[in-house]
């Protein structure tokens, strides 16, 4: 298996302070539209500062056996690498500190880090050991890592340039991240650095369903869809078709294959595409969300309406959450968030006040998206199906 898949795996297993994708590209976003420097920081043997809050024992190491009581047990006094605790004890430790010096814990992400003296402003995003610090003067930076380098041993690393395999190149206008060097890693681990690129993503055409022999390796099929799921965070594009065979991890077909080949085709093609993070003036949120469980030819479902209006509910969930992160992060919307979807009974519903026979399997959904369109926070809005293929294929 990939190293970095496996260890991707292993984080998952405890907890981790890992800093959401999301959260990461709004602060960057806003650091670039207001003009703050970014600075990047490296926590040395991050895991060996945590405190332990509970007792645990372990073995004697191997080659530090006490020959005399061969039978002893250590008590660890301070957390280790390998040890399920570490990471939270970590995360714990850190956010104590974080907070004795004047940050806040963000509500919306437990591993963002808000400090607000009212025209001093600074964010820090804690991603496992790696640290992104923006702040709204070079001043209060520099102090803010002055006391870390006080708490913790680090590595100062300058100006953000390199953050978990996402390289970033700041310009004038904005900032470029991309993750080519990790695309080319993933491609030398399929053996297709060589391959044919092709021009589209998938085939519109055909649709993906259990058909076909299993594949061979289930062990490569899991790694390269894990590796270009994480490929997501500068390739946006690639979200819809990737989540694709996602799907289709636990027992993975020779169709499933060529579809992840196919993508792997596109991203040798795109290899040198990113994100690229400009200044903007954006007021408005706008969301698009489409679904078609109709037409799966796994559910093989007869009508699509609850479906439509589940996707629906995800969207506007996702929206609010986006906006009460940007609330915290003193940028907030004043005006309604837009969502377009191509289903006219699922647009009827988010204001019909009346129940219906047919609705019950998904009034929780009804509920909780009337009450935001009743408040004012989204509006929904009928978009044609045309739009919905350019925003799947082409975003």
């Amino acid at each position: 298996m990939c190293p970095l898949i496996l260890s991707s795996l292993v984080l998952m297993l405890t907890f981790s302070p890992v800093v959401k994708p999301a959260t990461i590209r709004t602060v960057l976003s806003l650091a670039i539209s207001r003009d703050w420097p970014t600075h990047q920081l490296d926590v040395k043997n991050a895991f060996l500062h945590g405190h332990l809050s509970k007792i645990v024992y372990m073995h004697q190491p191997p080659g530090f056996v006490n020959s005399t009581h061969p039978d002893y047990v250590c008590h660890l006094q301070h957390s280790l690498y390998g040890l399920k605790h570490a990471p939270r004890a970590w995360f714990q430790r850190f956010a104590s500190f974080a907070i004795r010096i004047g940050f806040q814990h963000s509500k919306t992400d437990t591993s963002l880090f808000i400090f607000d003296r009212g025209s001093d402003i600074e964010y820090l995003l804690l991603y496992l050991d790696d640290i992104i610090l923006t702040a709204s003067s070079t001043l209060l930076l520099r102090r803010i890592i002055v006391m870390l380098h006080g708490e913790f041993s680090m590595t100062d690393l300058g100006s953000f340039n390199y953050f978990f395999v996402i390289s970033a190149q700041r310009y004038a206008s904005g900032m470029f991240l991309s993750q080519s060097k990790f695309a080319e890693e993933i491609l030398e681990w399929a053996r297709m650095q060589n391959c044919n690129p092709c021009r589209t993503l998938v085939d519109s055409e055909s649709k993906l369903g259990h058909v076909g022999d299993l594949v061979s390796d289930f062990n490569l099929y899991r790694s390269l869809a894990s590796s270009i799921q994480y490929l997501t965070f500068t390739r946006p594009n690639l979200s819809y078709v990737v989540q694709q065979v996602c799907l289709y991890m636990h027992d993975p077909c020779e169709s499933h294959f060529t579809a992840l080949k196919c993508i792997l085709r596109y991203v040798r093609g795109t290899i040198d595409h990113g994100l690229l993070l400009h200044f903007s003036s954006t007021t408005q949120l706008t969301a698009y969300t489409d679904a078609d469980w109709a037409g799966c030819p796994v559910t093989l479902s007869r009508s699509s309406a609850g479906s439509e209006y589940h996707s629906v509910a995800n969207v506007v969930a996702e929206t609010a959450w986006i906006r009460n992160l940007l609330r915290e992060l003193h940028a907030p919307f004043f005006t309604s968030t837009l969502g377009y979807y191509d289903n006219v009974r699922a647009l009827y519903m988010s204001t019909n006040p009346v129940q219906h026979q047919r609705t019950k399997h998904i009034e929780i959904d009804i509920h909780f998206v009337r009450d935001f369109v009743v408040s004012g926070h989204v509006r929904v809005l009928h978009a044609c199906p045309f739009a919905f293929s350019v925003c799947k294929y082409f975003f």
